[in-house]
């Protein structure tokens, strides 16, 4: 059964939408529900501790820590890394195993956004392609949990690019899959930043790491973008 994970910080919007989502579109297949919280200050905590499903779990902030800090806890025999923002669809716990059990150890969902826009929907076509460069957090991850262990779990170096670093060394185990499937995903970054600002970040942050940047550079990269 399916242990899901899903790192927040001052997400009171979206979290109640996601666990509500979840419990219309399982097919039952979930062990448990651990919101890996990095010291929010809304009322995310609160939304997290009331709901009966959920188990809560402070940590210091960062994905990848939040992430490794859910796992290092998780019961299920299958880990399932889901960002606040992101809907898997109907029965997604039940297609997972079933990818599982027909050896694919890793991986995600094809991906649509929220916004109907041209290029934004191009995007998501693109992750129908089972290669690394098409991949993204976003489309979310399940791994198998002694596979998630072999590897070492995220590299908590990574304040952002967390997911397509780990994603790279789940790749050369060659049992990584795409699920025929869509997870829909928030846009609010590109509506805040605005697409071609958001994208050309994206591919910014993309060349650096593939020319060698530090784990140190690109966040203080994507730092000054997001925040400029």
């Amino acid at each position: 059964m399916l242990s899901i994970i899903i790192p927040v910080f001052n997400e009171e919007a979206q979290l109640p939408k996601l666990l509500e989502h979840l419990s219309v579109a399982s097919a039952g297949l979930i062990r448990e529900i651990i919101v890996v919280d990095g010291g929010s200050t809304d009322r995310t905590a609160r939304i997290a501790k009331d709901h009966p499903k959920v188990f809560y779990l402070p940590s210091d902030k960062g994905r990848a820590v939040q992430m490794n800090t859910g796992a290092s806890i998780a019961k299920g025999e299958i880990l399932y890394f889901l960002h606040a923002d992101s809907l898997p669809p109907l029965h997604f716990d039940q297609l997972i195993i079933d990818e599982v059990k027909k050896g694919k150890k890793a991986g995600c969902f094809q991906m649509k956004f929220d916004n109907n826009h041209w290029w934004l929907n191009l995007m998501g076509q693109f992750t129908k392609v089972n290669h690394i460069s098409c991949r993204g957090g976003d489309q979310s991850l399940f791994v198998e949990k002694d596979l998630f262990h072999e590897i070492g779990g995220f590299d908590e170096n990574y304040k952002v690019y967390e997911d397509n670093e780990i994603i790279r060394r789940l790749y050369t185990k060659k049992q990584f899959t795409v699920i025929k499937e869509w997870i829909t995903t928030s846009a609010r970054l590109y509506n805040r930043l605005g697409v071609w600002n958001t994208q050309r970040l994206f591919i910014e942050i993309y060349w650096k790491r593939r020319r060698g940047a530090t784990a140190e550079e690109l966040y203080s990269h994507y730092y000054k973008r997001v925040n400029a």
